[in-house]
């Protein structure tokens, strides 16, 4: 057993599970980390796919009655119609662009100095959308329309570029379109699985042919690491925001992405492709 690759694994999965409902980017950090370790050919990227699902398995598994509940009233209960139907209208727009440009976009945007770049214009957003004049015409989530579900849907679509944060899209697209901080960060959560299990499935079976036995071990540690820490993050958050607002992720982004770019310029870290 290869016991430097599963304390990679482990570094690897506490980082997705960390990063992925927080509007830092996770596919970013995800992408410096790995490449920091050398885990960053096409079996690492692959596992760094497979991973998020472990972190959207502790979604579900914290909104587990709601999900219940939901899937219950299928058959009469119109809130839960309109629920699922904001769900997949919102899921469209960045389910269709991926699957047109995904390939463009890894072989361009999945490098470190990109996903820098991300960073710092993410940081500025979220700085810009605080700043402003928030009016509140959505409280819950129940409240929503498929008006606002498109429009997030599209916010999304800008989380295709790595560094800008799939959560961070459709939490600060949620505030922009009037969404309480409450409402748009659980709306990014029951979001973010239909996309994230799409994403995953299609990654698996496009690249099946070279995941093999022996790395049973790394996925298993990747995926309960993932599934831990994105279940603390998600608690930890809904905490966060009932007091505070995503400033001081704005300036995470900033200061990181600030200082990816000085290590690139001056050399300090050999990123690959920077």
């Amino acid at each position: 057993m290869d016991w430097i690759l599963l304390i990679k694994a482990l570094i690897l999965g506490v980082v997705e599970g960390l990063t992925e409902f927080l509007p830092i980017s996770s596919t970013g950090h995800l992408i410096l980390v790995s490449d920091l370790l050398n885990f960053n050919d096409e079996r690492g990227k692959v596992f760094a796919i497979v991973i998020q699902l472990g972190a959207i398995l502790a979604v579900c598994w914290e909104y587990r009655a709601r999900i219940t509940q939901v899937v219950e009233g299928i058959g009469s209960d119109k809130k839960a119609h309109r629920f699922i139907f904001n769900l997949f209208i919102a899921f469209l727009p960045a389910a269709i662009l991926g699957l047109l440009f995904i390939k463009v976009i890894k072989d361009y945007l999945f490098h470190p100095v990109p996903v820098a770049l991300a960073l710092i214009i993410g940081g500025i957003l979220i700085l810009w959308a605080e700043r402003r004049t928030h009016v509140i015409d959505v409280e819950q989530v129940d409240d929503m329309d498929w008006k606002h579900a498109l429009k997030i849907g599209f916010a999304q679509c800008l989380a295709l570029i790595p560094g800008t944060s799939r959560s961070g899209a459709t939490i600060i697209g949620g505030l922009f379109f009037g969404l309480s901080r409450k409402a748009a960060t659980e709306f990014s959560f029951f979001l973010a699985i239909p996309i994230m299990f799409a994403a995953t499935f299609y990654d698996v079976y496009k690249h099946h042919e070279i995941l093999v036995f022996d790395d049973l071990g790394i996925f298993t540690v990747g995926f309960i690491a993932a599934f831990i820490s994105a279940l603390l993050a998600v608690r930890g958050l809904l905490r966060f925001i009932s007091n505070h607002d995503f400033t001081v992720f704005a300036w995470y982004r900033i200061v990181f992405g600030i200082m990816i770019l000085a290590t690139a310029h001056f050399g300090l870290i050999a990123w690959s492709d920077s």
